[in-house]
């Protein structure tokens, strides 16, 4: 039977929750979503406008769709997540990993041994976890072991074994760590009262312990047994401060799974928490790619549904930062005040923490994909048509028009290219004219690229407000290049980013990377700029008379230059004159110096 067109197909969707699968040409499945109505959900696929390309792309390879019905949202929310875990397909979001983890294991036999496995049976044997940390694991053993007396070896201590006389105790007895069930010391009603306690820990109760312990203590100093008593006082010291760690709530707070969500262009990031009386017994951020611009609600379901099948968890109440539709058998909380705001609050700081040190690996091991995120962010934030992998920044280095020069510093990929940077000594401008000097320099170092056929910049950023912005405009201008390259500039005081023709400026978050990385090229700029000068400046100073004048320093060289343009104009000066500029006593050490000459 041919497969019949997808107008057909569309219009004979049931109006049912239900999920969907769209194929390609070669009968390959590319996508798998969730809907509480098939119908509406899939057409609307092919009747909106799309902005984001990666989803115009997926609908113009879909040649056939299948679906199916379910009775749920919460049954459509399931079979999603196993759709895309089986087949992997190439538009929705990576979720699986491949990684096992810890479990702890209280085994289904007499006398239960207690340890930890990567593996899960159904074999009738209580396992707690997944945890995400095999430090959480032996910290959680060794506090059980110290508590507790339990066996460790393995052997079958079936009744009539144990009645036989087939086992003898072992070293571990003979220290304490054991009672000895194998030689029927210990009785089986004793030995499972302590591992009855042991799964109340490891839910994260520890009060029925507690009490229990304190219980034991004050009778055993009844009794004048001061030494086992102070065993047992350490025994409660060790769970009290294992509860410190980890009780950072209402212990009211039960049986409560967290979720909190960080995203940004290309990835999203979702911490969970799990609370049992008002402890966190497991925490775990999971990074999911997106794939079709796919909104933090959406990311935040699937993350959901997601988590809560790979740790097994049971609990029937969630906190979130906002509404979710993840079926009605499970109560959702949108904390707004207290100690569950609090709880959500660290999740969210969970996930950031675990977003920037993704960051910082991503540097180190993938600086492509680093650059490939921070220049996607920059052009969002600056609002322009194409990536700035190529970025050019000029500032001018001149004090009051003594030995004007400019500095153009070059970015590739959002690094320095420091080959590229460029010096440029004013030759139109006379005076302190920064409007005029940006005016040519811009021309200047773009006529130049043009001619020889160089990469011209993405962007460029001047360092000044609309005056200078204006000046470089006339350059580009001139050059015809005002609309192939895109030029903001900005002002030093308050961090101002502006447009051609916007009177209105841009503020940038103030830690946003976007933001840190123009105010790095403008501080490279100024420092090139000013180095440049400054041995431009010195140059100048060794060649002329001024500095052989006894007292006076290189600071009242360039107070005299920035006045009198040039030193046989500061030899030619009346006292008065030189008195205005650089006051009574070294105006009197310079013009004595230079009527001494005459005379």
């Amino acid at each position: 039977m041919d497969t019949p067109d997808l107008d057909i197909q569309l219009k004979t969707l049931p109006n049912q929750p239900g999920v969907y699968q769209y194929f390609d040409k070669d009968d390959t499945i590319i996508y798998v979503g969730k809907a509480k109505n098939l119908k509406k959900r899939v057409t609307s696929y092919f009747t909106k406008t799309h902005d984001n390309g990666k989803t115009r792309v997926l609908v113009k390879k879909i040649a056939n769709i299948k679906h199916i019905v379910v009775d749920t949202e919460t049954d459509a929310l399931l079979l999603e997540n196993n759709l895309i875990k089986k087949y992997k397909p190439r538009y929705n979001v990576l979720l699986k990993d491949d990684k096992s983890y810890p479990w702890i294991c209280i085994k289904n036999e007499r006398f239960p041994r207690v340890f930890s496995t990567r593996r899960v049976f159904k074999d009738g044997s209580d396992y707690f976890g997944p945890y995400t940390s095999g430090k959480t694991v032996y910290t959680l053993l060794d506090l059980i072991k110290g508590l507790y007396s339990l066996r460790t070896c393995n052997f079958n201590l079936s009744q009539d074994k144990v009645n036989s006389g087939k086992y003898k105790v072992c070293l571990e007895y003979h220290l304490g760590n054991c009672k000895g069930p194998c030689e029927n010391r210990e009785t089986e009603a004793e030995y499972n009262k302590n591992i009855v306690a042991i799964k109340e820990i490891l839910k994260g109760n520890f009060k029925d312990s507690l009490q229990q312990f304190k219980q034991q203590m004050r009778d055993l100093a009844d009794n004048m047994q001061f030494e086992e008593a102070h065993k047992m006082k350490e025994k409660i010291q060790v769970l009290e401060n294992y509860q410190a760690k980890s009780t950072i709530v209402n212990p009211k707070i039960s049986n409560v799974d967290v979720f909190s969500i960080m995203s940004d262009e290309g990835y999203g990031y979702i911490n969970f928490l799990q609370l049992s009386y008002g402890s966190i017994i497991r925490s775990h951020t999971l990074e999911i790619k997106k794939k079709l611009d796919e909104t933090d609600q959406e990311l935040l379901e699937l993350a959901i549904t997601e988590i809560r099948q790979r740790f097994d968890s049971n609990s029937k109440e969630i906190y979130v930062p906002f509404k979710v539709n993840i079926g009605e058998n499970l109560k959702v909380t949108v904390p707004q005040l207290g100690d569950k705001k609090h709880i959500l609050d660290l999740s969210l700081r969970n996930a950031k923490y675990f977003r920037m040190e993704r960051f910082k690996q991503i540097k180190i091991v993938d600086p492509d994909r680093h650059a490939n995120r921070v220049m996607a962010q920059m052009k969002a934030d600056l609002r322009l048509s194409e990536e700035p992998r190529h970025i050019e920044c000029f500032d001018n280095s001149n004090i009051q028009g003594t030995n004007p020069v400019a500095a153009c510093v070059v970015f590739k990929n959002g690094k320095p290219s420091k080959k590229d940077y460029r010096h440029f000594n004013i030759k139109t401008v006379v005076g302190p004219d920064d409007f005029a000097s940006m005016e040519e320099v811009v021309y200047r170092r773009y006529k130049r690229l043009v001619e020889e056929e160089q990469p011209l910049p993405q962007l460029i950023i001047i360092d000044g407000g609309k005056g200078q912005l204006s000046s470089a405009l006339k350059s580009l201008d001139a050059l015809g290049l005002r609309n192939t390259i895109a030029i903001i500039g900005i002002a030093k005081r308050l961090e101002e980013l502006f447009y051609p023709d916007d009177p209105i400026p841009l503020y940038l978050d103030k830690k946003s990377e976007t933001l840190k990385i123009i105010q790095q090229l403008r501080n490279e700029a100024h420092r090139f700029g000013i180095e440049h000068h400054r041995n431009k400046r010195s140059k100048s100073a060794l060649n002329t008379e001024l500095e052989t004048i006894p007292g006076i320093g290189d600071k009242t060289i360039v107070e005299l230059l920035k006045h009198f343009k040039s030193a046989k104009r500061v030899a030619n000066a009346k006292l008065d004159e030189l008195e205005d500029v650089v006051g009574v006593s070294r105006a009197s050490k310079i013009y004595t110096f230079y009527h001494e000459k005459e005379t």
